[in-house]
């Protein structure tokens, strides 16, 4: 039972981290930072001449949703003997996430093809439809996290009173996740949200993974403490 906790728990604390880590350097590397130029035409220009960039941003996007089904199995483990309906239904969330987080992929491939079809053929043809990706993108990537604020309130509880996490790190995710939740859902719908809302929650995965770490391989030094072997 002991090595089970272990192991769960590792895989809880490096899968929170992974997650967090891939999505933020997507961000940072994909194709956000070449479409903020308030002009189509030259951001269809930007983004065909960092095609390598957007490729990778989109490779760590699609690590992040892989990451993300193995999360959400992680902590349904974690938590469904607290309530096991509620876990499954958070599981569902996650997985309807990662699904949606493929989907954006495929889009921001599709935009950047285009583009560079664009920037090579001149082809005015192709701005209407790149502009209506563009606009699908940005939907799809904000109702995502409508699943995952779902999913992660109920997550966050169950491995709150499944004593995971102590008290004081459950009730951060769960009073910040909401931001994220609220924030995105108005975005999606064309509401502008200033980022500060999301601020307070975008710490949590790491701090959480670290401490959910940290505690997973701390059951090896206290089994051999006790003089017990692992299984």
């Amino acid at each position: 039972m002991m090595a089970n906790k272990k192991g769960l728990y590792i895989l809880l604390g490096i899968s929170l981290i992974t997650q967090a880590t891939t999505s933020l350097a997507g961000g940072i590397i994909g194709v956000g930072p070449f479409t903020d130029t308030g002009n189509i035409n030259t951001a269809m220009s930007s983004i065909a001449g960092n095609a390598a960039a957007v490729y990778t941003g989109i490779f760590l996007q699609i690590i992040t949703a892989l990451v993300v089904i193995v999360l959400g199995t992680a902590l349904y483990q974690a938590g469904k003997h607290i309530n096991k309906t509620a876990a499954v239904i958070a599981l569902c969330f996650y997985l309807t996430e990662a699904m949606i987080h493929i989907v954006c992929q495929i889009i921001i491939f599709a935009i950047a093809e285009l583009s560079r079809q664009f920037v090579n053929s001149g082809d005015a043809a192709l701005v209407n439809i790149i502009n209506l990706l563009f606009i699908s993108r940005n939907f799809c990537g904000a109702i995502a996290m409508m699943p995952f604020g779902l999913g992660a309130i109920l997550f966050y509880y169950l491995i709150m009173r499944a004593n995971v996490i102590p008290k004081w790190l459950g009730l951060w995710g769960l009073i910040t996740v909401p931001f994220i939740l609220v924030g995105w859902s108005l975005e999606a719908f064309g509401v502008s949200v200033p980022f500060a809302l999301y601020v307070p929650y975008v710490p949590w995965e790491w701090a959480a993974g670290v401490y959910i770490l940290i505690r997973g391989l701390s059951y090896k030094s206290k089994a051999i403490d006790a003089g017990i072997t692992p299984n």
